[in-house]
């Protein structure tokens, strides 16, 4: 669904508190994204203390962060990966299904459900929520810069759904990060990160373009990926704060 800044967050091991949780899940339970349903980016969202505000065109409906979600296990799946979510409530499935116009429920995934990231990149016991793949994602300012100077139209951050943005510096430095602290807490990039069709979605009005990644692939293709942020795990877990200082080792 839509983006929301924040000024502080609390730093989990699957991720930003609340970030990623939930998902929709179709009639096959299997998981719904922006790529094959652009119309989910008009779903915006405001947090207050104890939950999010969805609002989606003039109809709107609260999601509590705790919640009793109902007690049959689904299994569902993530990529490759297959993990046991619960349906929040009939109510709010309800809710989804009549604003999307298709049969899909809404689901959390506890944050004690195992779902460990690719092994070849944790270090340590690493686990993710439901993003694709990593906890994090961070992007430097001066990158979506230097892409939006190669471009007719220039794009807003949101397009690359980051967790983390910071400013200095160069355009992609982000890709040579392995350890680094914001604050005094210490991140580890694992991986560049390879972007898909989501990128071209715009998240105001939910039309799909060809930019960026008709640019992207001319200077940001490799081994037929195109790569733009680099994927971040996190070594401590307290909180981070807007205007926090960077250091990499």
């Amino acid at each position: 669904m839509g983006g929301i800044r924040v000024h502080a967050a609390k730093v989990m091991e699957k991720g930003l508190q609340h970030d990623r949780r939930w998902m929709l899940v179709d009639d096959n339970h299997q998981f719904m994204t922006q790529r094959v349903h652009h119309q989910m980016a008009l779903f915006n969202l405001t947090i207050a203390p104890n939950g999010f505000n969805i609002k989606h065109k003039a109809e709107s409906i609260f999601l509590p962060f705790k919640n009793e979600p109902l007690p049959t296990p689904i299994q569902s799946q993530v990529w490759d990966d297959e993990v046991v979510v619960y349906e929040v409530s009939q109510d709010l499935s309800t809710w989804f299904t009549q604003q999307l116009g298709m049969n899909c429920k809404l689901v959390e995934f506890p944050e004690n459900h195992p779902r460990p990231i690719d092994e070849r990149f944790r270090v340590g016991n690493n686990h993710v929520s439901l993003a694709d793949g990593y906890p994090f994602l961070i992007i430097g300012q001066s990158s979506l810069d230097d892409l939006n100077g190669r471009l007719e139209q220039h794009l807003p951050m949101n397009r690359f759904r980051p967790n983390l943005v910071f400013t200095g510096g160069q355009p992609y430095e982000e890709d040579q990060w392995k350890n680094f602290s914001i604050g005094n807490k210490r991140f580890v990039g694992v991986k560049p990160c390879a972007r898909c069709v989501l990128t071209t979605i715009d998240q105001q009005t939910g039309m799909a373009g060809k930019e960026p990644l008709a640019t992207l692939a001319t200077y940001r293709k490799k081994e037929n990926k195109i790569y733009f942020g680099q994927n971040v795990i996190a070594i401590d877990h307290e909180e981070i704060f807007e205007g926090d200082e960077i250091v990499v080792e």
